[in-house]
């Protein structure tokens, strides 16, 4: 059922998140952003190589077909809305906790929820709305959390560069129902990752003589290159959900976003982070609220 891929998105978005946030401690943001997206572009790569030489056979599933101009272009688009997200998130991920980043980037559903029911017509059950409430008011309980941590959600430029990078990634996603849901998500998947890459290398080309004299602060890791291949990860099983019969994107959305509890747990064991239990009161409500959306998807596919 494509509830339960969403919800091993959300295990490797989660451990995505962490993993950037432990390079991202060492690291400027532009280099690990172009990095992770190359790895991402190496791993497709084969894959089209593969498909166009017809070694990979249409009938296969990780085979991508060629595409027209058009199909380029709202690839080439979607590069564009990500990458734009992905820089401003990279920057509040380096400057704020993480337990306080991650939960601000959750809120996306909310405004994917609302934009899905004007555009797409969604309608939900009372169950599945009453896990939908449930999450979306214990994402603002995690703003009052901040506050204790010194972090004030309206003077702050970075809760400003998350919020940013949430509106956009709701915009993402519902140009994601469209893509996925009308074309090869495959193709759309590698394709834009590769234009990503493209995006990203003037912005690197520019930090790369911006620094030539001075100390860059830049580190090679081996966990940069996961960053990546854990994005693939979740983005493949994301949008293999999204691409099923009867997917919905706004409960989706709500799924995936479900990360933020590896992201907590991450952010106490392995960064030290404060505020652990008032923060872990707001994880139990969301994870009860997503409980409810599961069932109330299941209960109503059954019915």
């Amino acid at each position: 059922m494509w509830v339960f891929y969403g919800l091993f998105s959300a295990v490797f978005l989660g451990l995505y998140d962490a993993v950037r946030k432990k390079v991202l401690n060492q690291n400027p943001v532009i280099p690990v952003l172009f990095l992770s997206s190359v790895t991402n572009s190496l791993i497709f790569l084969p894959i089209v190589v593969l498909s166009g030489k017809k070694i990979i056979q249409s009938e296969a599933l990780l085979f991508i077909p060629q595409g027209n101009i058009h199909l380029h272009l709202l690839a080439f688009y979607k590069s564009i809305l990500v990458g734009s997200s992905w820089f401003l998130a990279y920057n509040a991920l380096r400057k704020l906790p993480l337990t306080i980043a991650v939960p601000i980037r959750s809120t996306s559903p909310m405004w994917t929820l609302i934009a899905a029911m004007i555009i797409y017509n969604e309608r939900f059950t009372l169950l599945q709305w009453l896990g939908i409430i449930t999450v979306l008011g214990f994402f603002y309980y995690f703003s009052l959390a901040g506050k204790r941590e010194g972090i004030h959600f309206f003077n702050n430029k970075w809760i400003y560069a998350a919020i940013g990078a949430t509106l956009l990634g709701a915009a993402s996603n519902l140009y994601d129902k469209y893509l996925f849901t009308s074309y090869d998500r495959l193709f759309m998947q590698a394709w834009h990752y590769f234009y990503m890459t493209l995006v990203l290398l003037p912005l690197v080309i520019y930090w790369w003589y911006s620094n030539q004299n001075a100390e860059s602060g830049f580190s090679w890791s081996f966990f940069i290159p996961l960053i990546g291949l854990l994005l693939v990860f979740s983005d493949f099983l994301f949008f293999y959900a999204l691409s099923r019969e009867g997917s919905l994107i706004a409960l989706l959305a709500m799924i995936r976003r479900s990360s933020v509890v590896i992201s907590f747990i991450s952010g106490a064991v392995f960064f030290g982070e404060r505020n652990l239990k008032r923060k872990g009161m707001a994880l139990a409500g969301i994870f009860s609220g997503v409980v409810m959306i599961i069932l109330g998807t299941i209960l109503d596919n059954h019915l």
